[in-house]
């Protein structure tokens, strides 16, 4: 088979694909429609304000909250929207500022995390997106910046990157060379309230392609500070920005960690990965050491090692997290992220663990896998707090 037939065949397959990921699309949302955020209820929502159900109905007998929706059964469920209705007003009657708005005060920095590592399949994206969900369920405003060229993050969000952003519309378009647009141009609002989304394509590889020359020509900003300088005009409408980085140390992910105030990096605890980490953490330190000598200034709050589908019972894994645990003390994560069957299938319709309904799943299951991410993504959050000073 010569060049010309392979390329055919290749070129047949792309498209074979597109159709098929189309329909699939198609099956799982309606042709013109964006995903929807189910509703919570009661026992849900008390936990994530941190008080009791009860209170929580008492807060609606005493006409403090609106009504919501309740079921034949008398039993209420919130949206996202109510759900940020109710701690606004727990808030104005809070002794302590802050008590259930938790987000910037004046003098705050942003947050801005990098989810990263350079082997693909960490979960990378799968980690960002819950946390995201985790911190604008308890009331941060949250921006996911997508500048992974393939776009899991952005489908995630029920977008389709290969038709919606395949000429314009990415992150591309707000840290390119040539006419930039400012990021407020392609931040696109989301399903779940709380959350905005940079989307990120195909057209995020151009960034990699066009710097060399850039660097040749010596064209300002440097691409180390593009990033950060396209947060600058959205960063008062947000508490923390969340980058999804490609599964490799190019220059988009570079000018992510140069963003950056907090670095997650995700582990799969076997040691293949950790050998591949290992490389990872060199060719880091190496770049690193480049942009910081060209000019770039980097001061992460934290860094941390985030253990990702982790087994409790398999010994090597359990001698794996020992070891890095031993070489990088607190740096590794208390909480790993539990290998779960509801973290996945809940992947297969473009869903997170968060967005399912429990009834989908076995109960122990799905209690099981939100257990682990909660604790997660709460230390994040205590991360988050305490490089604010609280």
């Amino acid at each position: 088979m010569d060049s010309i037939h392979i390329n055919r065949r290749i070129r047949e397959n792309a498209e074979n694909l597109s159709d098929a990921l189309e329909s699939h699309m198609l099956k799982v949302f309606a042709p013109d429609a964006r995903k929807e955020l189910r509703r919570f209820n009661a026992g849900e929502v008390a936990g994530l304000l941190g008080i009791s159900t009860s209170f929580l109905r008492k807060l609606h007998f005493d006409g403090r909250i609106p009504d919501v929706h309740t079921t034949p059964g008398g039993r209420r469920h919130y949206t996202a929207a109510d759900i940020q209705v109710v701690r606004a007003a727990l808030e104005e009657t809070a002794k302590t500022k802050g008590a259930y708005m938790r987000g910037r005060r004046p003098g705050d920095k942003l947050q801005v995390l990098s989810f990263l590592n350079f082997k693909g399949g960490s979960g990378k994206t799968t980690s960002s997106i819950h946390t995201a969900q985790r911190l604008a369920l308890k009331g941060y405003r949250v921006l996911c910046v997508d500048i992974d060229p393939q776009a899991s993050l952005t489908t995630l969000f029920g977008y389709r990157p290969e038709y919606d952003f395949l000429q314009a519309g990415t992150v591309y378009d707000a840290i390119r060379y040539e006419d930039p647009l400012p990021l407020s141009a392609v931040i696109q609002n989301t399903y779940f309230t709380g959350i905005d989304l940079a989307p990120g394509g195909l057209l995020l590889q151009e960034f990699e392609h066009e710097t060399p020359q850039a660097l040749r020509h010596n064209i300002q900003p440097p691409f180390f500070s593009r990033m950060a300088m396209a947060l600058q005009e959205v960063e008062d409408r947000y508490d923390v920005v969340i980058f999804d980085c490609p599964p490799q140390l190019g220059y988009l992910t570079m000018s992510a960690l140069c963003a950056s105030t907090g670095v997650l990096i995700t582990v799969i605890p076997n040691m293949l990965d950790v050998a591949s980490m290992s490389q990872f953490l060199q060719m880091s330190a190496d770049l690193l050491d480049v942009v910081s000598n060209a000019g770039a200034s980097m001061e992460f709050d934290f860094l941390r090692f985030l253990i990702n589908r982790y087994e409790a019972n398999d010994g090597p894994q359990q001698q794996v997290v020992a070891f890095l645990r031993q070489l990088f003390g607190d740096e590794v994560m208390v909480a790993p992220v539990l290998k779960s069957t509801a973290i996945s299938d809940a992947g297969l319709t473009h869903q997170t663990v968060y967005e399912v309904d429990r009834s989908q799943f076995h109960r122990n299951t799905y209690d099981r896998a939100v257990d682990s991410l909660n604790l997660v993504n709460d230390e994040i959050e205590l991360l988050m707090q305490n490089a604010w000073g609280r």
